[in-house]
């Protein structure tokens, strides 16, 4: 039994909290659009960082998978996600990390394996749009990387009927996109931060801006999310253990916030249907498709 052919989109993140800093907005709006909306979390977050020094005691460190469930649940509540689903992984850790060789972990896990698992939720959930993150995983995190190479891989192998024929009729999505923090976007809102003597990343000499954005003419997509704001901050403030509330992404002012926080950007990199040239940004990862 599958889903009916009804307007989808299906996301691979790699950790509880993922799925409201880069794509918050459009889960949101997609779901009030009535587009169904499909999550899928690729590791349980075990091996995250407490940010919050009051919570950062060895009982909240030994149940954080539970602890993270739970800002997930709280999260996706808010954004209106119509499906939440796992591949069962363990978190991999940052790179280089001890946790990276768990035999249990995403980083560890058997590449083809990970595929059929990807490939069994696309074709039960039969999205139009697949939405991970780029070749560098955003910023490097294994996990994230991982989620790249089963996603890009999956978006052919579900509709060829020769691969994983036990899990499901062939679909193939029309469109893939890959996450995008636009670079010169997000310098121009910390400087402007700076400017009223608010921190923001930059106060560190160490901070590598461009291992944490993308290069602007990269981005091919720019979706409104204004409307969606709401929805996204009570997403985020979900995640106490993870981000601090005098984060930019929770402390950043009204005016800034909106602008930099008002959109949501993507990389398109497959397309079955026809796209606008490259000289024109889309501003709906549904172009073409409605």
């Amino acid at each position: 039994m599958t889903v009916t052919d009804e307007l989808c989109i299906l996301l691979v993140h790699a950790h509880p909290d993922d799925e409201c800093l880069s794509t918050g907005g459009v889960l949101a709006r997609y779901s009030a659009e009535g587009i169904r909306t499909v999550l899928v979390i690729a590791t349980g977050g075990e091996e995250g960082e407490i940010v919050v020094p009051e919570l950062d005691t060895p009982e909240n460190k030994a149940r954080l998978k539970e602890i993270r469930d739970e800002e997930l649940a709280c999260s996706v509540q808010h954004l209106g996600v119509d499906a939440l689903l796992r591949l069962g992984y363990r978190d991999s850790g940052m790179v280089d990390t001890p946790a990276n060789a768990n035999p249990a972990s995403f980083h560890q896990a058997d590449k083809e394996e990970a595929l059929r698992r990807v490939v069994t939720l696309i074709r039960h959930h039969r999205p139009q749009v697949l939405v991970t993150y780029d070749e560098r995983g955003g910023y490097g995190h294994p996990d994230h990387i991982a989620c790249h190479v089963a996603t890009v891989a999956a978006f052919e192998a579900a509709g060829d009927a020769t691969r994983f024929p036990e899990a499901g009729a062939p679909w193939q999505p029309l469109k893939l996109y890959y996450t995008a923090f636009p670079r010169q976007e997000i310098y121009r809102a910390w400087e402007i931060m700076r400017e009223r003597g608010m921190p923001t990343p930059l106060d560190d000499p160490e901070f590598d801006v461009t291992r944490f954005t993308t290069p602007d003419d990269r981005v091919t997509t720019t979706v409104p999310i204004h409307a969606y704001l709401p929805q996204k901050r009570a997403a985020i403030d979900c995640h106490v253990t993870q981000i601090r509330k005098d984060s930019p992404f929770l402390s950043m002012p009204e005016d800034i916030g909106s602008e930099l926080f008002g959109v949501e950007h993507f990389i398109r990199v497959e397309s079955r249907v026809a796209v606008p040239s490259s000289a024109v940004r889309e501003d709906d990862l549904f172009a073409g498709l409605r």
